[in-house]
């Protein structure tokens, strides 16, 4: 599953607010909101965010297996 927890560092360590996405940047709250629930997002989204954080995709998603093993 792909979780967007690195994202909200990022945006904490570049000092950029969700107030601020929405308003400077076109990030729709619903974006946002499926970006906190971990649902899925378009890579446009994701594209805009590197960009505007002048990071990588690393920095923002990660993979992580939900596959449980015994």
């Amino acid at each position: 599953m792909i979780v967007f927890d690195k994202l909200w560092e990022t945006l904490q360590e570049k000092g950029i607010s969700q107030y601020k996405l929405i308003n400077e940047y076109g990030i729709s709250a619903g974006q946002l909101s499926r970006l906190r629930s971990n649902a899925n997002v378009n890579t446009h989204t994701i594209d805009v965010l590197c960009t505007v954080l002048n990071c990588d995709v690393s920095d923002v998603m990660e993979h992580v297996s939900d596959v449980i093993t015994d």
